[in-house]
């Protein structure tokens, strides 16, 4: 037997496996690291990307806003940010004249707690840091896929931006990062529904920018508000950075979007019979609205009629109410999915994501107590690992060959020879 240990919330949940049948155990493709994380993001601040530095850009008075992620996202604020703020004191931005804005997009907001956790005690004492506020928006326009852009009031008043985030394979944007700072993640309901609407294109998909409906419309709107600097990061299954780059927010994006794709995307010798899937741990595992970012990037390699052991203790529940409404309608993914296509519903969609890939494959979820309900749609849920993994194996059979993903969120396997990556800067073909 094979002992393998998967991330689960804080923790992690051991697991038996046969050898019959596994093909590996397959993790993001990480470089050897022989900097610290402060000297990866100082060297990416020194020489930014087409871009002066960001204390020689600032000017001395300027209100500055910095986007950066809320606590759904792998993204380390409390690095990130004091180097930031040094280099725009430097600048002759004074503390009280930066606001740290969180991007919440349409999640809820974080409490004080949380808001200080984050950022870090010291850079939460020193500067305002707030929630953004979707009911306090200003209109700047509208994109030619038709999106109205409404962007939170601070953001769009401030006299110089700058869009903090980690990168990750998304599974309709193409990655995170770079302008999603401002669209979605500061932009009103009315903007986050119409430029997600485009998610069902068959073009919306992970690890594709040209071409991508979604991310084409949310960079055309974000350029309306205007984001004048970035830094953007990768990190590891820790949370650790271990790339950075900093610099104009669409060239640095596409840099740092091009090392990701080099080492997130894994081969795998053939299709699957089972894919067994870690969300990745908190807070890839949060919730299930967030954990099926896993289960997308990981379908692509099972068979027609296999299966999918997803793991994520989903301490928050669903994390979204219309998502777990789709999800407990008694509906079945067919219907979702023609409901999606006659209405696009915020929340929805992510029950549709599911449903599309239920159609084709078993999904069994190894969650927390929180999700109660036994049988979602598309979805059976279990509660123990080895149980949920010893059922896969007698439905599809105990000679299935399977692969254990322990960073689903992270990882974009692709069966060797038979899925081309897309080139990020130019459209591949179909």
């Amino acid at each position: 037997m094979l002992q393998i240990t998967l991330p689960y919330g804080h923790g992690t949940w051991d697991l038996d496996l046969p050898k019959t049948g596994w093909v590996g155990t397959f993790l993001p493709k990480r470089p050897e690291i022989v900097t610290s994380e402060g000297e990866i993001i100082e060297k990416a601040l020194d020489w930014p990307v087409e871009s002066a530095t960001l204390e020689q850009i600032v000017e001395p008075g300027m209100g500055v806003a910095i986007v950066t992620s809320d606590n759904t996202r792998p993204c380390p604020n409390s690095v990130l940010l004091p180097p930031l703020i040094e280099r725009l004191n430097a600048g002759g931005v004074p503390d009280e004249n930066i606001t740290i804005v969180i991007a919440l997009g349409l999640h809820r907001p974080m409490t004080d707690a949380e808001l200080r956790d984050s950022v870090g005690e010291d850079v939460f004492r020193r500067v305002k840091v707030i929630n953004h506020d979707v009911d306090d928006v200003v209109e700047v326009g509208r994109t030619s896929r038709g999106t109205p852009v409404e962007v939170f009031r601070l953001v769009v008043e401030a006299d110089f931006r700058v869009c903090v985030g980690n990168v990750e394979f998304h599974y309709f944007a193409g990655f995170s990062g770079g302008a999603k700072a401002l669209v979605p993640g500061v932009a009103a309901p009315v903007t986050v529904n119409r430029n997600h609407g485009h998610m069902v294109d068959d073009a919306a998909v992970a690890a594709r920018l040209e071409g991508n409906p979604v991310r084409e419309d949310l960079e055309e709107a974000a350029a309306l508000v205007g984001a004048d600097f970035i830094l953007n990061v990768v990190v590891d299954e820790y949370h650790k950075v271990i790339d950075a780059v900093a610099g104009d927010p669409l060239v640095a994006h596409r840099i740092l979007c091009q090392r990701l794709q080099e080492t997130g995307i894994v081969d795998i010798p053939q299709p699957l019979d089972i894919a067994i899937v870690s969300a990745g741990g908190n807070p890839k595992d949060l919730n299930l609205y967030q954990a099926q970012k896993a289960l997308d990037n990981c379908s692509g390699v099972v068979r027609q009629g296999g299966l999918i052991v997803l793991l994520a203790q989903c301490p928050e529940g669903y994390g979204n109410n219309v998502f777990q409404q789709w999800m407990t309608s008694g509906k079945t993914p067919i219907q979702l999915l023609e409901d999606i296509r006659q209405d696009f519903v915020l929340g929805g969609h992510k029950a549709a994501a599911i449903s599309k890939i239920a159609t084709n494959i078993k999904i069994l979820l190894v969650t927390g107590e929180q999700l109660a309900h036994e049988d979602l749609a598309g979805i059976s849920v279990y509660h123990d690992l080895q149980l949920a993994v010893d059922a896969g194996f007698e439905l599809v059979g105990q000679d299935a060959v399977y692969a254990v993903f322990p960073h689903g969120a992270s990882t974009l396997p692709k069966i060797s020879g038979k899925s081309a990556v897309w080139n990020i800067y130019k459209s591949g073909s179909d």
